[in-house]
């Protein structure tokens, strides 16, 4: 739409790309045999990409009812001229700033300590796992550093000198837990960390917070935000294609028989001949997957 509605919230881009991805994946799930291994890896994906959607779908519903004056992109794709990449979850210009979001859909409770590492810890078939998670404030930031090198590409240099020197003032980056059951514990972590991260029914209030000494009317936040979408990218990397090859591999071993060319059913890794060294079969030679011991798949011969 070219105007603002009623909400006052225009969104200038609403990806489909993630629910295009999940239906591929669940079009080469029916692909594989029932017995797979491999079902493991792809229904892992297919979770992953579903949380993505809710959470995304989470902060949107947000952000539709925020009753504010907002321009929304959300799955914003961009590249710097050396191939540096970034996709954006959310770019939200406000009437005071432009903001980057990371959405999270976390399962779990997050600590977040002192030295800002990220500690989930979540139930799996009754036991308590614990486990450190790549910081999505990092992530983030360097989503954060891409924007800022790609929209200074096609200034000129005194252009590119403002831009510099106001870039920190007007533009930040957050990272929005979506999960409303995931409790954050931030005690131990510094100030500059817990101001990053935020719990989804927090975003609007967030937003609305956020003040500088420059105030943008409607008009100029959507032509700030057409110049923006103008950068992203619709022809990306391929993230199916790891799958893709991981069903043909798993398939094509049910007609292959030279031994140099076996792949296991379980995870698609190579399948490389031994010898038992003990036990009742010492001696004899078998199959065994190349990733042992992540898989322990075995094809005796």
């Amino acid at each position: 739409m070219g105007l603002f509605s009623n909400s006052e919230i225009v969104i200038l881009k609403e990806s489909s790309d993630a629910r295009e991805y999940l239906n591929k994946l669940q079009d080469l799930r029916k692909q594989l045999p029932d017995n797979s291994g491999a079902l493991d890896k792809i229904d892992r994906e297919i979770a992953i990409t579903e949380a993505g959607i809710y959470g995304e779908d989470s902060i949107l519903f947000e952000l539709k009812n925020s009753g504010m004056d907002l321009v929304v992109i959300h799955d914003l794709f961009i590249e710097t001229k050396d191939g540096r990449g970034a996709q954006i979850d959310y770019l939200v210009i406000t009437p005071y700033m432009n903001v980057i979001i990371e959405c999270k859909n976390l399962v779990g409770n997050i600590e977040i300590n002192n030295k800002g590492e990220f500690i989930r810890t979540f139930e799996y078939k009754g036991r308590e796992i614990k486990e450190g998670i790549y910081s999505p404030i990092t992530q983030n930031e360097r989503h954060l550093t891409v924007y800022r090198e790609c929209r200074k590409e096609d200034k000129n240099f005194a252009a590119k000198v403002l831009f510099e020197k106001y870039f920190d003032r007007y533009n930040k980056s957050i990272v929005v837990l979506a999960n409303s059951k995931t409790v954050v514990n931030d005690r131990f972590a510094k100030k500059e960390i817990k101001e990053q991260v935020i719990r989804c029914d927090q975003l609007i209030t967030y937003l609305k917070n956020l003040k500088s000494d420059l105030k943008s009317n409607k008009k100029e936040m959507i032509e700030h935000g057409e110049k923006i979408l103008s950068m992203n990218i619709e022809e990306r990397k391929e993230y199916l294609k790891k799958f893709e090859d991981l069903v043909s591999n798993v398939n094509s071993d049910k007609d292959k028989t030279n031994t140099g060319d076996l792949i296991c059913p379980q995870c698609g890794s190579k399948l490389v001949l031994r010898i038992a060294k003990k036990g009742p079969n010492e001696g004899n030679q078998f199959y065994g997957c190349s990733a042992f011991p992540k898989c322990r798949y075995i094809k005796n011969v």
